[in-house]
């Protein structure tokens, strides 16, 4: 029954966060205002008190899909094969996390270009770094600075590699720009 429920939660939090985005692209960067809780509320078909009880803002609402990706960074790299290099691992975790499915542009420009729903993605990205270092650390047997550093520079990687994506002549699929980015974070394999 908790596996249900976990999975009805889960289904009532991404109809909220795909409202909140459809009408954030909608009203525009200018007109984030606009976006109302409860006109996020009817769109996703609950209540207020509903979206009340999951997000405590619209701007955490809208990135609410992008918050939830990037907290599955550290279970997307345990979930590697063990005898696997930590550079192939990560980038392999972090491309698949990030591109099954392909981000929306109109999405990601949205939350990119917006400073409000920028800073709520950086925080959310930020919240990432210590399950992401868990797992570096439990990989690799090294503690403290090492995976925590590790962690923030491949977060880092990816919001660069979105802005580059983003950007009006970039043409190749997001996967290949992750994996351009990742490259210029050393994970070379420290094993203790």
């Amino acid at each position: 029954m908790n596996d249900l429920r976990a999975r009805n939660k889960q289904a009532t939090r991404e109809a909220i966060t795909t409202a909140a985005l459809r009408l954030a692209i909608e009203f525009g960067p200018g007109g984030l205002a606009l976006v109302r809780v409860h006109d996020i509320a009817s769109a996703a078909g609950v209540s207020a008190r509903t979206y009340n009880n999951y997000f405590s803002s619209r701007e955490e609402a809208i990135c609410g899909h992008h918050a939830d990706q990037a907290r599955r960074a550290g279970d997307a790299l345990r979930a590697r094969p063990a005898d696997e290099p930590l550079d192939v691992a990560v980038t392999e975790a972090m491309v698949a996390l990030f591109t099954d499915p392909e981000p929306d542009r109109a999405g990601l420009r949205m939350i990119m270009l917006t400073p409000e729903l920028e800073a709520e993605a950086l925080r959310a990205f930020t919240v990432a770094e210590g399950p992401l270092a868990e797992a570096i650390a439990e990989r690799t047997g090294k503690t403290g600075l090492h995976p925590e550093a590790t962690a923030a520079a491949v977060v880092a990687a990816i919001r660069v590699a979105g802005r580059h994506w983003l950007a009006p002549a970039a043409g190749e699929p997001f996967a290949d720009v992750i994996r351009r980015a990742l490259k210029c974070v050393d994970l070379s394999d420290r094993r203790a």
